[in-house]
């Protein structure tokens, strides 16, 4: 007679566990739908960032615990859902696709194509929320991102791994500027991406064209949450492109993101806490609007030799309302990064483009983000141009000036002329270097100042045909000589007496 654990033995063998393939999760409910958020509760073990998939296949993402209640934000159509639909726990954080295949692509914020062709890998995925490296694993910011922009080459150095604010009114050239930046990284092996945050699809399609146009979205990811979108998107933009940044940072390369703009971004983000019911502080901003942007902005960094060495170059847009930096979302802004370019609107309506106002911009990197040429011609550039904007200011009030001042305002109005720069016509580092250099040394102070545009679009033709191995050398050796001085020298003089020439043969 067989006993009872034999009986038992016999089941327990008969069992096979690979059979039965299940998995334990927590269930919710949807308790209300408004506007891209959905408030669930039955959710016990959750955390932030968690995401969760409805029964509809719809995934969401947590971003408010309560006590009782979940606020989960919509990734997809939210008018899909109703009150009383399941909800599942994944145990997976919000991550977007990360592969190579992502350069020359147009995504949302969630990883879908937006420019009609597959759907990326799946093999790799980023988190959204990372935590940013710490003080270990970085190192100082040395090497330069050149953006091909005179202005800021010379007086507000970018370094690769800064994180730099461009700051400004609405139409005074903010997004160009970035643009224009990540045209120059052409053949520089930085991998570039563009974050649009509620800005129209006819920008943002423009900023493609243009890419296109100058053939460097080989190397570009343009990561979209136009105002059409859900703000949800608006608000996940900036963490997934910067995910997408980690992903090649890690792989040990350059980067350069730009953020446009934060404002709107933190626009969308009050209006989803406004919906979830959020203690609203100053100017209704929930009390953790810091913390929005600078954990965003501190991954951005240049990581040490030991830790692959990638840099990733981030450039927020904030935009301003009648000039004042002092607002609430620009100060905390102006707080995390390492310096900003403040863009003027009396500058750029009077002419001056790029219209940055040197007296309030600043790179907190400095001199230390340029290559030696730059610093021998620029060192003292950025102070003597404060001066002549004073001084030039309080000179209108003033009919007697001595000879010394008149001097002083003839060079600074030179130089000025000199700094003045189309979108789009981008120069190379020895050509930025050789420009300033004849005007800092004062080769152009005889010449009207109608004539300086002229004579320095003629310069960079005889630079680039019959001085091109001068150009070269600078580009290679990263300083000037005195024996680039002295052909620098011939090639202005030259310059000038056919302008001197053309002048008598006109009278």
């Amino acid at each position: 007679m067989k006993s009872i654990d034999d009986y038992l033995k016999k089941i327990k063998t008969g069992i096979v566990p690979d059979k039965f393939k299940f998995r334990i999760t927590e269930v919710g409910s949807v308790v209300e739908i408004k506007d891209g958020v959905a408030i669930l509760d039955g959710m016990d073990n959750v955390s932030f960032g968690e995401l969760v998939e409805f029964e509809n296949g719809i995934k969401g993402m947590v971003i408010d615990i309560g006590i009782d209640k979940v606020g989960i934000i919509i990734l997809g159509d939210y008018l899909k859902l109703g009150s009383g639909d399941k909800a599942y726990l994944t145990g997976l954080q919000a991550s977007i696709p990360v592969t190579d295949d992502l350069l020359g692509r147009v995504l949302d914020p969630i990883g879908q194509p937006l420019d009609g062709l597959n759907s990326p890998s799946e093999r790799m995925r980023n988190p959204l929320e990372k935590i940013a490296p710490g003080v270990v694993y970085r190192q100082p910011v040395s090497v330069p991102l050149q953006t091909g922009i005179k202005a800021i080459d010379a007086l507000i150095p970018i370094g690769r791994g800064q994180r730099e604010l461009i700051i400004g009114d609405r139409g005074t050239g903010k997004t160009t500027i970035a643009v224009d930046s990540i045209i120059n990284q052409k053949g520089q092996n930085v991998v570039c991406i563009y974050c649009a945050i509620g800005q129209k699809e006819s920008k943002v399609a423009a900023v493609v064209d243009l890419l296109k146009r100058y053939s460097v979205l080989d190397y570009s990811v343009i990561l979209s949450a136009s105002a059409a979108t859900p703000v949800s998107q608006q608000y996940l933009a900036p963490y997934s492109a910067c995910a997408i940044g980690e992903y090649f940072m890690d792989k040990g390369k350059d980067v350069l993101i730009v953020y446009d703009d934060l404002t709107k971004h933190a626009w969308a983000y009050r209006q989803l806490s406004l919906v979830l019911r959020r203690p609203a502080g100053r100017e209704a901003y929930p009390g953790d609007i810091f913390y929005l942007h600078s954990r965003l902005l501190e991954r951005a960094c240049c990581l040490s030799k030991k830790y692959g060495g990638g840099t990733m170059t981030a450039l927020p847009i904030v935009e301003t309302l009648e000039g004042d930096v002092s607002a609430y979302i620009p100060t905390n802004i102006i707080s995390i990064t390492d310096g900003q370019i403040f863009l003027e609107t009396d500058l750029f309506n009077s002419g001056v483009r790029p219209a940055i106002n040197i007296g309030i911009s600043v790179s907190r990197v400095g001199g230390k983000a340029q290559v030696k040429a730059m610093k021998q011609v620029a060192s003292k550039l950025k102070l003597d141009l404060a001066q002549y904007r004073e001084m030039a200011a309080f000179s209108q009030f003033e009919s007697d000036l001595d000879e010394e001042t008149k001097k002083f305002l003839n060079r600074g109005s030179k130089i000025t002329q000199i700094l003045k720069q189309n979108k789009h016509q981008l120069l190379s580092l020895s050509k930025q270097v050789s420009i300033i250099w004849a005007g800092t040394k004062g080769y152009l102070d005889e010449l009207p100042l109608d004539k300086v545009t002229q004579f320095e679009d003629r310069f960079m033709e005889v630079l680039s045909t019959k001085k091109n191995e001068h150009l070269k050398r600078i580009e290679e050796q990263k300083a000037i000589n005195t024996s680039d001085e002295k052909d620098l020298l011939l090639v202005v003089k030259e310059i000038l007496k056919e302008f001197i020439n053309s002048d008598n043969n006109k009278k």
